[in-house]
This record gives structure tokens, sequence and C-alpha cells, in this order.
């Protein structure tokens, strides 16, 4: 099938040798073989989750499946150190792995990086370093990093203690780096797609968005409320720990709110309520999505449909072909005229057979 030229070209596209700038994050427990596969056949770029494996041997399939599913075409793995050194004890493994494998392109995130890109560049690869400070970008550009993804405060997940949004790290960032720039944190809309491009970044960084796919294995049950949520369904949890969760509201959250209230500023302190296993057997597996601090931010106001990840990735690009076409229609237009291209939301291409289910 033949494509058209694709819409955007930036470092980012061309550097990962991807269609569209669109990253896909790593999601723990669901960036599985089939949803990085599913956004990278779409035309973004998608890393699986090593630690979503109860074993190497299980990892390694995953890793095969996914090639086979990609038929060839690139993909990447996501590297996250914890703060507990323990829990990094198979990152080694991981990387060998996944080179072994084929992979080149390696999400990294955590403190002191430099030891990970070098042996992701020995083997021949492309370090993107996930960070929430500009300052801790400007270290990692300084460690070798091949591209950064800055994350504001609106990102589901653990995204520190950073209060600032995704377009002012942005801003700010552009002023220090010269490594190519990723933002992330609330982007769900293809306008602001073409928002963070004209800013000056080379893609976005998305996860959110697409936890109401088709591809994501978690129940259609959890899916479909996730569906049904505004923007203000996120909420920051264990904020007393100093390392807060961007989550869904529901129960387990005002739960543990209950439990600082009462003092309890510790991981530990709150038990089996902040093990992410809870979400991951309760809200995932089973669709109860009251129990477990389950990872989303306020782009879930954005994913109002279950569909494939074709069809979102394909709504996403025309919108921000559309604003992009405003944005020069603006620049162009003769004084006392009003340009409204791109204004409103436009349809999906008239070539698209994918279906859609309501919510």
């Amino acid at each position: 099938m033949m494509h058209a030229p694709a819409p955007f070209r930036t470092r980012i596209t061309e550097r990962f040798g991807i269609r569209h700038p669109i990253l896909a994050g790593g999601l723990m427990w669901l960036s599985d073989a089939r949803y990085v596969a599913a956004l990278v056949n779409a035309g973004a770029m998608a890393f699986l989750t090593p630690r979503s494996f109860d074993t190497l041997a299980a990892y390694r399939a995953a890793l095969r499946e996914c090639g086979t599913l990609t038929q060839g075409r690139a993909f990447g793995v996501n590297l996250t150190q914890s703060r507990r050194a323990e829990a990094n004890r198979l990152l080694p493994s991981w990387i060998e792995i996944a080179l072994e494998e084929g992979v080149r392109h390696f999400e990294t995130v955590g403190p002191a990086p430099g030891a990970l890109f070098a042996r992701i560049h020995a083997g021949g690869g492309l370090a993107l370093h996930k960070c929430a400070f500009v300052e801790h970008a400007a270290k990692a550009e300084q460690a070798g990093a091949d591209a950064i993804a800055l994350v504001g405060a609106e990102a589901g997940g653990h995204p520190g203690t950073n209060e600032l949004s995704a377009f002012v790290l942005g801003g700010l960032a552009l002023e220090r780096l010269r490594v190519p720039l990723a933002i992330g944190g609330g982007i769900g809309d293809g306008r602001q797609i073409a928002a963070a491009l004209a800013l000056g970044a080379d893609a976005v960084l998305m996860g959110t968005r697409f936890l109401t796919c088709d591809e994501v294995w978690a129940h259609d049950r959890y899916k479909r409320h996730l569906a049904a949520q505004p923007a203000q369904a996120s909420t920051l949890a264990l904020r007393s720990t100093g390392h807060p969760w961007r989550v869904l509201d529901n129960a387990t959250v005002r739960e543990t709110r209950r439990l600082e209230h009462g003092g309890a500023c510790r991981y530990e302190d709150f038990g089996a309520l902040a093990s992410g296993g809870l979400g991951r057997e309760h809200g995932y597996r089973h669709g109860d999505w009251d129990t477990g601090l389950l990872s989303m931010g306020p782009a879930i106001g954005f994913a109002n449909t279950t569909e494939p990840v074709a069809a979102t990735v394909r709504r996403l690009m025309a919108q921000a072909e559309a604003a992009a076409g405003r944005l020069r229609a603006l620049q162009a237009a003769p004084a006392g005229t009003h340009a409204d291209a791109g204004l409103r939301t436009p349809a999906l291409p008239s070539d698209s057979t994918i279906p859609c289910n309501p919510i």
C-alpha cells in the first residue's frame, strides 16, 4: 500500500525512522507486544516495558512477537531505573536481550543514566531520556542522550515533583538543549501536536490517550469506564511521599488520602494500596476501576471512544494537519480577513474503514 508523503518531518521522525512525530511512552503492565506493534505499524514509536514481564524468557518472547507483528519495523524498549537499587538488578540483562533481538531504540528513565547511554551506544542504539526537569534534561544531554522527552505535571504515572506544564517546560528547554526534544503530559488531541511542533519540539510523548484502544489488553469494562471520564478524573495520589502518582480518581485514592490525613508519608505506610500489582490484578485484569492506583493523565478527556490504535493515530494526525494549515493561513491572511481553517475537528480520512465504538 502506497502512503502519501508524511505530513511532518522532524529530527525525531528522521532519527527514529517513523512516519509521525508521536512517541508512545512505556506503560507499566500494558506496553506488551500487541500494543507496541500497533503503534509502530500506525507510524509512531512505542516502547515495550521489561518490568511488565515476570521472567526474562517472557520478555524475550515478547520482543520476538513484537518483531513478527511489526514485520521488521523498528520498535523500542523502556529502561526505567528504580530508586531502589535491588529493583535494578535485571537492567543489564534487559539491555543485552533487547540488543540481541535487534532493538536499537530505547527510552531511559531515572538518575545518572550515563552508563545506560554508553551500553546502548556500544550496541548501536539510540537513547531517548525521559525526565521532568529542564536541569535533568541538560545533564542527560551532556551524558550522551540522543534525544530528550520532557514530561509536564499533567503526565500520567510518576511525573515527579515538577509542577510546570509540558509547554512551559518545552519552551524553557528549547533555550538550552541541542538534541531533539519531545514534550509530553496532557496531550491527547492533534491540535496539541501541531502546537508542540510550532513551539519547536520534534515530537510529542503520549500514553493516556491510548489507554482505551483495542490493542491495550486491559479489561474492556475498565477501558469503557475510562472513555466516559472527563479530564478532571485525573488526580495526584501519595503527595505526602514526595513521589506523587498521577492516577484515576477512585476509591483507592480516597483511602490513601485518609491514611495521609493520619500521618502516612512513606510508600511503606500505604501497604498494598501503593502496589502497582493491585491495579494490575483488579483494574486491568478484572475491570474493577475502583481498586488500585491506576496511572492516568487528564488527556483521558480526549479518549471518548474505544477503537483501534490506527484509528486514533489517523484522527490525531488529521487534527494536527488541519491545525498546521490554519497556522499557515493566519500567516498569509490579508488584513481584515479571518482564517478559520482547522477550527473544526476534521473527520477521519475518507478511506478509513476501521470501526469506531462510541461510548
